[in-house]
C-alpha cells in the first residue's frame, strides 16, 4: 500500500521541479526586461533639461478637448536664437534656457499628435505674427519668449489659439545641431540653386547630405528666397519631414525598440517641461509605432499677408482661416480642414 503513495510522492516532486523551472523560465526574462525598462528610464531621467513653472502664472487656460478628441496630445515646439557660447537646452546646458531681453523663438510649432496616434500635424506659426501678448498688449509672437520666457510663450500661443498646450519642447542652435549630427545628417533636395546673401552660401541644385553646421545654415535662409520668412517656415517643415521620413518614423515601424535610442537622442538635445515624465514620453513614442510618414501633415496658419506695424515688419493672421483651424485642431480634425485648405499645406517641393 505504500508504493502508490512514494510514487505519487516522486511524481508530486517532479511536477514541483517542472512548475519551478517554468517560473524561472517565465518570470527570469521579464525580470532581465523589467530591469533593463527601469535602467533605462533612470538613464533617460538624468540626462532630461526641464524647464520649471511653464504652466504656472494663475491665468485661465483653455479647456482640454472634449470627447473622442481628448487623447489628442498637443506639443508647442520652440527653437530659440539665443547667441550663447554655451548650450541652453539638453543635456549640456550650462546657460540658462531663458534670458529676459537675450533671445526670442526663432521657430514656433504646434505639433498635434491625432487621438487614435496613426496621424499627426505640424503647424507652424511665423515668428513675426501680430498679436496681442497677455500683459505686454500687440507685439511680434516671437516677442513673447523674450518678454516672459517660455510661460508666457506658452499663454500667448494658447491665447491667440484657443488650444491647451499639453507639453512644451525646446531646442537652441546648439541642440540643433547635435540633433542632427547624432541621426547621422539629413538629406535633402534642393530643386534649384539659390543663394543665400547674408551667409554668403549657395545651395547648389540637387542632393545634399547635411550635418548639423549645414541643417542650421538651410533651416535659417531666408535671404534669396522668394517668400522670405514663410518660405524659411517651409525649409524647416521640410527638413523636419525629410527626418521623420528618413529617421524616426522608419525605425520605430522595423524596430519598437528603436523607441528608446530616439528617446536617449531627444532627451540629450531638448528642454521640456517639468510635468513630462520620461514614462510619458516612453508611452507617447511607442503609442506612435504604427504612424507612417504619409501620415503627418506640415501646414502653416493661414495668413492675410504681410505690413507695417509702426517700423516693424509683420505678418497678419488670417482671422477667419485661422479660427477655423483652431478649431479643427481642438476637434481632432485637421486634416480634414487641410484637404479643404490646400494653399496652407507645404509644398512637396520645398525651394
Amino acid at each position: 500500500m505504500r508504493k502508490p503513495a512514494r510514487r505519487r510522492s516522486r511524481r508530486h516532486r517532479v511536477l514541483r521541479r517542472v512548475l519551478l523551472g517554468l517560473a524561472i523560465c517565465i518570470v527570469g526574462p521579464v525580470m532581465v526586461f523589467l530591469s533593463f525598462a527601469l535602467y533605462l528610464q533612470h538613464q533617460l531621467t538624468g540626462q532630461i533639461h526641464r524647464i520649471d513653472g511653464v504652466f504656472d502664472g494663475g491665468h485661465e487656460r483653455p479647456a482640454k478637448s472634449a470627447g473622442r478628441a481628448a487623447d489628442a496630445v498637443d506639443i508647442l515646439v520652440l527653437g530659440t536664437d539665443r547667441r550663447s557660447e554655451q548650450p541652453t537646452t539638453g543635456t549640456d546646458a550650462t546657460s540658462a534656457a531663458w534670458v529676459p531681453g537675450a533671445q526670442r523663438s526663432d521657430a514656433m510649432m504646434i505639433l498635434h499628435i491625432d487621438a487614435d496616434r496613426r496621424g499627426a500635424s505640424v503647424i507652424s506659426l511665423p515668428r513675426d505674427l501680430w498679436v496681442t501678448i497677455p500683459g505686454h498688449g500687440p507685439g511680434k509672437i516671437n516677442a513673447a519668449f523674450s518678454y516672459g520666457g517660455p510661460s508666457l510663450a506658452v499663454r500667448t500661443v494658447e491665447s491667440v489659439t484657443g488650444i491647451r498646450i499639453d507639453h512644451l519642447a525646446v531646442i537652441d542652435w546648439n541642440g540643433f545641431r547635435q540633433f542632427t549630427d547624432a541621426l547621422g545628417g539629413v538629406t535633402i533636395d534642393v530643386p534649384e540653386t539659390v543663394h543665400d546673401g547674408y551667409r554668403d552660401i549657395t545651395w547648389t541644385a540637387g542632393r545634399h547630405t547635411m550635418n548639423g553646421d549645414e541643417a542650421l545654415d538651410y533651416v535659417g535662409q531666408r535671404a534669396g528666397l522668394p517668400g522670405g520668412d514663410l518660405d524659411r517656415i517651409h525649409r524647416q517643415q521640410n527638413f523636419l519631414r525629410t527626418l521623420l521620413d528618413e529617421t524616426l518614423t522608419q525605425e520605430l515601424v522595423k524596430e519598437p525598440r528603436q523607441a528608446y535610442r530616439i528617446l536617449d537622442i531627444l532627451t540629450q538635445n531638448l528642454s521640456v517641461d517639468r510635468d513630462w515624465s520620461v514614462g510619458k514620453m516612453r508611452s507617447l513614442v511607442i503609442s506612435l509605432r504604427h504612424l507612417r510618414s504619409a501620415g503627418i501633415d506640415y501646414l502653416t496658419v493661414p495668413v492675410a499677408g504681410t505690413g507695417m506695424e509702426g517700423t516693424q515688419s509683420v505678418v497678419h493672421l488670417d482671422r477667419v482661416g485661422s479660427e477655423d483651424l483652431w478649431a479643427a485642431v481642438r476637434d481632432d480634425a485637421v486634416s480634414v480642414w487641410l484637404a479643404k485648405n490646400l494653399t496652407s499645406a507645404t509644398p512637396a517641393t520645398v525651394s
